[in-house]
């Protein structure tokens, strides 16, 4: 028995590190492309490219169910109640992010990101019954403390693109906590999720970008014959179904909490390559030295969270991981 639990618990170790570490390498290659296209070209479309990473996602997903490389069950009348709100939250989370990136200087639009981390904390508690240790809990703390630092000295300051980010911090956390609670392996499995939630939303966000006007701008932009840019915005589409399937493998092998925090350090990455490479970033000292208590906080989170055993998680994991492999 001790023999089967030790081997047991080696892989899922490097499962809960490799998934971080996915995750992280995925969203930090999207935002650095979406902030190309939607400041740098300009594309005055941020729905539309949402609707273009919704569409790549059930092509790929769909076509890997084909060739026998995943499985997901087939669509059936309890898909959508098993589902709900999920799909909700996910076009919100879709629309409010790629909207919020084109309002705010790259530095800043990562610090205000970091409050996703205290909201997922909260709602694992409340709908997950989740409990975290005070190491745990502090760490959370030195990452807001340094977004407040930082944000309070945006010289910059944009309210839309303010309001835009915290719908977006809402939404993500919501989002991230709801798909760990769905992405049972006898239900619908984590690509299920990913697939039936890409395919109930890709026409009402489509309907959204034709009535406000967001499709008539893509298709009037004047780059779609650039071959560099098409290439990015095709791009955006390719990283956009990595960064849906790196989310919910972390949040599955982790917790929604880990996945907010693994994305928070990677956004202070961002921040600190946008002061070198970015030329709408307002340098100040408050803003900087927030932007280290931010990662500083989540280095330590990480630390406690990902090179520990985690031996409160191994039940529930040991009981998941098999089940999906299986199928």
């Amino acid at each position: 028995m001790p023999v089967a639990e030790g081997a047991g618990a080696e892989p899922s170790r490097a499962a809960r590190l490799l998934s971080a570490l996915f995750y992280g390498a995925c969203s930090f290659f999207i935002v650095l492309v979406n902030k190309v296209l939607l400041t740098t070209y300009g594309f005055p479309s941020p729905i539309f490219l949402g609707v273009g990473q919704m569409a790549v996602t059930i092509t790929i997903l769909y076509v890997s169910k084909l060739n026998k490389i995943i499985h997901f069950p087939d669509f059936d009348k309890k898909i959508p109640v098993k589902l709900f709100p999920l799909p909700l939250l996910y076009v919100g989370n879709h629309i409010s992010g790629l909207s919020s990136t084109s309002k705010l200087s790259l530095p800043m639009f990562t610090v205000l990101r970091k409050f996703t981390i205290p909201l997922t904390l909260l709602l694992e508690a409340i709908i997950l019954g989740k409990q975290y240790s005070l190491s745990v809990i502090t760490s959370v703390f030195a990452i807001i403390v340094g977004a407040f630092v930082a944000a309070g000295s945006d010289l910059a300051f944009n309210w839309e693109g303010y309001i835009f980010v915290f719908l977006n911090d809402i939404f993500t956390a919501a989002n991230s906590v709801y798909t760990k609670q769905k992405m049972d392996p006898k239900e619908l499995g984590k690509y299920g999720v990913l697939f039936y939630n890409a395919c109930f939303m890709i026409i009402p966000t489509l309907v959204i970008s034709v009535s406000t006007g967001d499709l008539q701008q893509a298709t009037e932009f004047g780059q779609w014959k650039d071959v560099l840019f098409l290439l990015q915005f095709l791009l955006s589409c390719f990283l956009g179904f990595l960064l849906m399937s790196s989310t919910a493998l972390c949040s599955y092998y982790n917790s929604a909490l880990t996945t907010a925090v693994v994305g928070a350090i990677k956004n202070v990455s961002v921040a600190y390559i946008g002061m070198l490479v970015g030329e709408d970033y307002v340098f100040s000292p408050l803003n900087f030295v927030g932007l280290n208590i931010c990662m500083a906080g989540g280095l330590r989170y990480s630390f406690l969270t990902l090179s520990s055993p985690a031996k409160p998680k191994p039940p529930a994991d040991e009981e998941n991981v098999p089940l999906d492999l299986k199928s």
